[in-house]
């Protein structure tokens, strides 16, 4: 039904592109059982550490981050990781936005990393928690004062009419606000993400990835394996 439906609106002559001959090759990199840490944060510290400096990543702590919508079905899109400990990866965002409904809901998310220059990716399933509040306002006065009238301003996934509206409110805010403080609003905050699975990718030839899985055990130690690729 889909494929007829859109076949009478598109012109399928346009909107078809054969991408099989795409092919790289992988060979940056290994990633052996042996030589990796107990504890998995260690290795992605060492992975991020080399790809901000060494790849010409546009940003590196740019992250994927899945949820399960209200709607039921699986979302991705990309947010930027502020801080990384042995507990967890944190980001901040509207509580109110399409993201922060979904966590409400199901905290169980997915984060991933992709670093094409290094030929590396890291997947992380975790629950996702908010984090004190004292901390969501340390990181909110850090903040540029446009990007603090940004999140002000902005009801995150709702409906507007146009990009004026948006302008509106912020020359409105900018004015309200002159010589003032601006204070986080309570629906805008930090969440941590604690991490159950964290898999590490790293590409080879032949499509032989190398690919190492750490689960979180009862006991807090953690299992690790190498998986096919």
């Amino acid at each position: 039904m889909y494929s007829n439906y859109f076949k009478k609106r598109v012109n399928c002559s346009i909107m078809e592109k054969d991408l099989s001959n795409y092919r790289k090759t992988y060979q940056k990199g290994e990633l052996l059982l042996k030589e990796v840490p107990e504890n998995p944060l260690e290795l992605f510290q060492k992975w991020f550490h080399e790809v901000d400096k060494h790849f010409a990543e546009d940003e590196t702590n740019a992250m994927t981050i899945s949820t399960i919508g209200l709607d039921g079905f699986p979302k991705n899109r990309v947010v930027l990781l502020k801080k990384y400990t042995y507990e967890g990866f944190i980001f901040y965002t509207n509580y109110k936005s399409e993201k922060g409904k979904a966590i409400k809901a199901n905290p169980n998310v997915c984060l991933s990393f992709f670093w094409h220059g290094a030929e590396r990716q890291v997947i992380i399933k975790g629950k996702a928690e908010k984090i004190p509040d004292n901390l969501s306002d340390g990181y909110f006065e850090s903040r540029p004062r446009g990007s603090q009238l940004g999140a002000l301003i902005s009801n995150q996934s709702e409906i507007v009419t146009d990009r004026v509206f948006l302008e509106t409110k912020l020359l409105n805010a900018e004015k309200q606000y002159e010589g003032k403080d601006i204070s986080r609003p309570n629906y805008w905050g930090g969440y941590i993400v604690k991490p159950v699975e964290i898999e590490f990718w790293q590409g080879r030839p032949n499509r032989l990835h190398d690919r190492i899985r750490y689960l979180l055990k009862e006991d807090y130690n953690w299992q690790i394996d190498r998986l096919s690729p």
